[in-house]
């Protein structure tokens, strides 16, 4: 008898990051889409009646027949995936968790909040454990910024190896990280735009709680010096990003490929649906990794490495390539959701 899928509602269901929740949702083995709810403005309409579909796939039907729902805890569903704007996100997310829904959000709000994981499954979940100290009758799991995913899924395996002492990224991030509209074209056109607002921060702040130790209360973050610089560049999807790091221990260039190449974590040991076969795939050819090519490689949930070189000012240099719209965004916090249930913390729906 085939299980019954969990019934879940996606909040923010007309943005760009909540249509690539509904896109990615469709025919999902565990989750099924039960409710949309979005702006005043959009609810009581037919979802393709308040939706500007923008995804290359067409809209589900399912999905487009659904009536919009206000973003208030009165749903059935129990599990929420939050695409809601940062504006809006921390207020709504807090109602929906006292409320008793489990809410996997990809918003930026309560990202720091001491209770509350910053989760990427293969590198901490542990974290997890920070739920059972939330005072929420259901619970609030962030996911990390776009470009944060890409350049942390690349360090866990060398932090764990040989320990890091300082990283250096410059990142050229694609036009979807924006949201639509987004950028202007008269903006993007012939340009790069070297300033994204706040992202530098996160990019400096984030992998210090993800890479750090869960103390049994709270999360102690790692010691690592990090500093980012963030460019939009005129690319649809996929965020490409230059790092340099200096390692604690010793290692050579066929050790670091090496402990790349091998890394795996819990989402690959227990074949979660979304998760990658592979992590992190290195690539030898001298011009690769490109976001053209590998964006979409391991069901998009992957991030391509390549170019490992040393570096006469640090150890060694690389180049990273991940799409921030799938694993950097909705795919990563469906993942998310797929450690919980897998682990046990969505027993209760």
């Amino acid at each position: 008898m085939e299980k019954q899928k969990l019934k879940v509602a996606v909040l923010g269901a007309t943005g760009s990051v909540g249509q690539k929740f509904i896109e990615l949702l469709q025919n999902h083995p565990w989750f099924e889409l039960h409710e949309v709810a979005a702006s005043e403005r959009s609810a009581g309409k037919l979802y393709k009646d308040a939706v500007n579909w923008v995804q290359s796939t067409p809209l589900p039907a399912k999905a487009s027949a659904l009536t919009v729902k206000e973003c208030r805890p009165v749903l059935e569903s129990r599990i929420v995936f939050s695409g809601l704007d940062a504006s809006v996100a921390g207020e709504i997310e807090q109602e929906f968790a006292e409320k008793g829904y489990y809410v996997i959000s990809n918003s930026r709000n309560h990202r720091f909040d001491k209770d509350v994981p910053l989760l990427i499954p293969e590198i901490n979940p542990d974290h997890l454990e920070l739920i059972k100290s939330q005072k929420y009758g259901g619970a609030i799991v962030t996911n990390p910024n776009c470009s944060t995913i890409g350049l942390v899924l690349a360090l866990k395996p060398l932090q764990d190896k040989f320990g890091i002492e300082t990283v250096n990224v410059v990142t050229m991030q694609a036009l979807s990280g924006a949201g639509y509209p987004g950028v202007s074209s008269l903006d993007i056109i012939d340009n790069v735009i070297p300033f994204i607002g706040s992202e530098e921060e996160k990019m400096e702040s984030e992998p210090l709680k993800i890479l750090g130790k869960y103390t049994g209360s709270e999360i102690e973050n790692i010691d690592i010096k990090i500093s980012a610089q963030c460019n939009r560049v005129a690319v649809i999807d996929g965020h490409t990003e230059t790092v340099q790091v200096k390692l604690k221990n010793k290692a050579s260039i066929d050790e670091i490929k090496a402990v790349w190449r091998e890394f795996i974590a819990l989402p690959q040991q227990y074949e979660l649906p979304s998760a990658p076969a592979n992590p992190v795939h290195y690539f030898e050819e001298k011009n690769y990794p490109q976001p053209k090519l590998h964006r979409n490689i391991d069901k998009a949930m992957a991030v391509s490495v390549g170019r490992l070189r040393e570096c006469p000012v640090f150890d060694y240099k690389f180049v990273i390539t991940s799409h921030n719209t799938i694993r950097g965004a909705a795919g990563g916090a469906i993942l998310n959701a797929e450690l919980m249930y897998k682990m046990g913390y969505l027993k209760n729906i």
